[in-house]
């Protein structure tokens, strides 16, 4: 089977966290099955969809490194929806109503005050032909569901799956004003682009019900379905404000985007958050049945370490065009283990580019630091040549031995390695600094 996912964001606002996470389990399923990934802009909704929330769409997947395959605009693909729409009508399996927003508000209030479910009553199929005729108003459409015809499944994550349709409302599919609903054209997009895996949040089981009559009705094989559990916060739901984070706001915190692909690849599976070099980890072992059902939990914090944690294992050549002008390989395999953003490396590199202020007051010990750094081989080795010196001259040793050095070398009481650090910043600048106090 060539297998293929999509992701189906609508273009009325940006992807936060939990889209992301949908995009990445789609893109890593089709990555480890060699199967395609597609992209397809949901925009039917055209007074709220912009080309500006597209084109970010696009730039924030692209900053991810979750490049889709293919991708289409289901705005370009009204001609489809209105043929399949007609084979559906001329079948009887959809059928026009005429309710207002207010009268259906109110069947469904006085249905729950009778303790019955607050589902749709079909009273639009016993108008007759001269009744719908006679309405005010353009009808809305509703598809048909088939009461006779149990709802059932086989979830990749969730198992066996059964809805009863008696106990579902009919779902409006089109609007009076001729525009549609999300359910139908998602059902006809992914017959028309041969999907084979469906993968969302948990959210859409019961649209997942109602969809698989509508793939029946349309003559066509339904894919395969997968129901992550939805995410959370740290506080058992996924606030606002997490909700609402984005690509942007990763960006201004320094996220690597592998780190937020490697948490939100493995939070809830039974695999543990580790930290990766690349996403090929990730894809091998990327497996639905390797998802529980409980709450995925996010949290900002664990995201951070992680960043940290990846940082220390990224190569020079994957950050170079990042790292400030003169910065080399030697350079960034001192500082990297130091630093918890990308940003943070520029801070370093002033460090060992200078000047700093020294914050040593032990001047006497640095000027006997001077004249046996002065006489050094800098070629090989010159900071455990210069501590062991000092600590046979002086018997100093731990921190009395080493802290003013640093001190007075980067003006910083912890940082880097000194033995990587000290031949970054040379001979001459590590001389001024040991001799500024004099």
């Amino acid at each position: 089977m060539n297998i293929v996912t999509r992701f189906a964001p609508s273009p009325t606002g940006r992807l936060h966290v939990g889209n992301i996470r949908t995009a990445l389990h789609n893109w890593l399923w089709a990555q480890k099955m060699g199967g395609r990934f597609l992209l397809r802009l949901d925009d039917t909704d055209l007074e709220r969809s912009t080309a500006a929330f597209a084109d970010a769409i696009h730039a924030d997947l692209a900053w991810l490194g979750l490049a889709p395959d293919l991708w289409v605009r289901q705005s370009d693909r009204f001609a489809l929806y209105e043929a399949r729409f007609a084979e559906l009508q001329a079948a009887g399996h959809v059928y026009p109503c005429y309710e207002s927003a207010e009268e259906l508000d109110l069947k469904r209030k006085i249905l729950a005050g009778r303790g019955l479910p607050p589902i749709y009553d079909r009273a639009a199929l016993k108008l007759t032909d001269a009744e719908r005729a006679a309405q005010p108003v353009a009808p809305h459409w509703r598809f048909k569901l088939d009461h006779d015809q149990p709802i059932t499944w086989t979830d990749l994550v969730r198992g066996d799956q059964h809805l009863d349709p008696k106990l579902l409302s009919d779902p409006v599919i089109r609007r009076a004003d001729g525009s549609w609903l999300y359910m139908l054209p998602s059902v006809i997009d992914d017959i028309d682009m041969a999907v084979t895996h469906v993968v969302r949040g948990e959210d859409h089981v019961t649209n997942t019900g109602l969809q698989l009559q509508m793939f029946e009705a349309l003559g066509a094989k339904p894919p395969s379905f997968a129901h992550a559990a939805l995410l959370t916060g740290s506080e058992g739901k996924l606030s606002k404000r997490l909700g609402s984070l984005g690509c942007d706001e990763f960006r201004e915190e320094g996220i690597e985007p592998l780190a937020i692909l490697a948490l939100l690849a493995r939070i809830g599976t039974s695999d543990p958050v580790e930290a990766v070099a690349d996403a090929a980890p990730l894809i091998a072992g990327f497996d639905f049945a390797r998802f529980g059902r409980a709450p995925a939990r996010f949290d900002l914090d664990e995201l951070k370490t992680l960043n940290s944690r990846i940082l220390h294992h990224l190569t020079f050549e994957t950050v170079a065009d990042r790292l400030p002008a003169g910065m080399d390989a030697a350079a960034w395999e001192a500082i990297r283990p130091n630093i918890e953003r990308i940003a943070e490396a520029a801070d370093w590199w002033a460090v060992v580019e200078g000047p700093v202020e020294s914050v040593a007051d032990d001047l006497d010990y640095l000027a006997e630091a001077a004249a046996i750094a002065a006489d050094l081989d800098w070629s090989a080795d010159p900071w455990h040549h210069l501590t062991t010196a000092l600590k046979e001259k002086t018997g100093r040793k731990g921190k009395p031995l080493f802290l003013p050095l640093r001190q007075a070398l980067t003006g910083r009481d912890h940082g880097p390695d000194m033995a990587a650090l000290l031949p970054l910043i040379g001979k001459e600048r590590a001389l001024q600094r040991l001799r500024s106090g004099h």
